[in-house]
């Protein structure tokens, strides 16, 4: 593939990508000032940050650990948040499971929600790409979003609580969600799972260490499944 057109491929995954630094500066910063508080120094917060690198994890991995919570607990919970990534890279396989090994590996580390969502959304519009490209597409989002990860950690971890209140960097959490999952529930196995997901995680909401959240995930796929399987024997 001409270096032209992988550059291109590359910097399109950059321009993809960019609305989501929106939150993600935020959502990193408040990771930072959280852990912070929390006692960490700065090697831990930032190491968790780079080795992790997966925001909802984090902050439910160091809440449980505040909480003192076993360490099974916070193993599990924070594997159970990231379930979704399993789901991720299955949809991924057909687009870039031809890469090298090497380059998958680059994908798995840099799989996150904003680059899933943005690259995924770049496949639907020009089907057309060729593997190489769709790296490069994935790759321009996932550069971006990790260093600005790393760099908003750090921001907050330095700042820590010399921010003030009033910036509400909390909102970061939620907003980054919606704006990459909300588009997709087009499909009633997704409205099933996002609806069973919400009333049960309410319900539970009271079970310690996050076992709600467990419980929720876990009903959550079994329903998106048994519609999917549901709709599948009903198709001629």
């Amino acid at each position: 593939m001409p270096l032209s057109t992988h550059r291109r491929a590359f910097f399109r995954g950059m321009r993809d990508g960019a609305p989501f630094l929106i939150v993600i500066v935020p959502f990193g910063m408040l990771f930072g000032v959280v852990a912070r508080e929390a006692g960490w120094d700065m090697a831990q917060i930032l190491g968790m940050s780079v080795l992790v690198i997966a925001g909802a994890s984090q902050f439910t991995a160091l809440q449980l650990m505040q909480d003192h919570a076993p360490t099974f607990i916070v193993i599990l919970t924070a594997t159970v948040v990231n379930l979704r990534h399993a789901m991720y890279s299955a949809s991924l396989a057909p687009h870039l499971g031809p890469l090298p090994l090497w380059k998958r590996a680059l994908v798995a580390y840099a799989l996150v929600d904003q680059t899933y969502g943005s690259a995924m959304h770049r496949y639907a519009l020009a089907p057309g790409l060729s593997p190489a490209e769709k790296a490069a597409v994935f790759f321009g989002c996932a550069t971006q979003t990790c260093i600005v990860w790393y760099a908003a950690t750090v921001a907050g971890a330095l700042l820590g609580s010399g921010l003030p209140p009033a910036l509400a960097l909390d909102f970061a959490v939620p907003i980054a969600f919606i704006a990459i999952f909300a588009p997709a529930l087009r499909s009633l196995p997704h409205l099933a799972a996002a609806l069973v997901s919400v009333v049960v995680a309410l319900l539970l909401a009271s079970l310690p260490y996050g076992l709600g959240l467990i419980a929720a995930a876990m009903l959550a796929m079994l329903a998106g499944a048994a519609v999917e399987l549901a709709l599948e024997r009903r198709r001629p």
